[in-house]
């Protein structure tokens, strides 16, 4: 894959481990509206999709509007005390902008929330384009944000690689025709990973030095 000249990444279980984060709002918002407090594993499952998706499972549509709002003024600060960047993230996005790469986001958490990882901790400015799914009609598994990805960079699907963690992103590359490198690092089991058959399965973000 060293002939891709744009590299593109989700965020959440790919870059930045935000679980903590996640479940500290979520299970604060749980109690505050008095629902059921739930274990980290099934929150971490749950994410994936934005955080209005990671909400409506667990409480009635009616508190929905109210919850949401809840649980993004608790997330600004979250976000901030229990988020951290995967191990080797750092050395990986300045080896890729030294060889030449442009690089990409492409998440489903709201941008605000996107910027707020990107600025905290301190890897925005290796970025040339962020984009999320609250600035489209449709987020992933829907091809849209990849596409729109590529017609930034005036680029075709077969010059551009997309990293991440979970079955939605292994399905969003293949129906936008880009190669998806799939992480072990996130909210799908190696097993579901596997049924999705993305172009290949990584179980460190450092393996991207053998492959870029």
């Amino acid at each position: 894959m060293r002939d891709k000249k744009l590299v593109i990444f989700d965020l959440d279980g790919t870059l930045i481990d935000a679980y903590p984060a996640i479940t500290e709002s979520f299970n604060y918002v749980m109690l505050k509206f008095g629902y059921k407090v739930q274990k980290p594993l099934i929150i971490r499952k749950a994410v994936g999709k934005g955080d209005k998706y990671l909400l409506k499972s667990f409480v009635k549509k009616t508190d929905l509007d109210k919850v949401l709002s809840a649980y993004r003024r608790h997330h600004r600060k979250s976000l901030r005390q229990y988020s951290s960047l995967f191990p080797g993230v750092l050395s990986v996005l300045k080896y890729l902008k030294k060889r030449g790469y442009k690089l990409a986001v492409a998440s489903n958490r709201p941008t605000e929330f996107s910027l707020i990882l990107l600025k905290h901790l301190r890897v925005r400015k290796y970025f040339d384009y962020v984009l999320c799914a609250d600035r489209l009609k449709s987020g992933k598994p829907h091809p849209q944000i990849l596409r729109e990805i590529l017609k930034k960079f005036k680029l075709p699907a077969s010059q551009a690689v997309y990293i991440g963690d979970m079955v939605i992103d292994a399905l969003t590359g293949q129906r936008a025709k880009v190669s998806a490198i799939i992480l072990t690092t996130g909210s799908s089991s190696k097993t579901e990973i596997k049924a999705a058959n993305p172009d290949k399965i990584i179980k460190n973000i450092k393996e991207l030095f053998k492959v870029l």
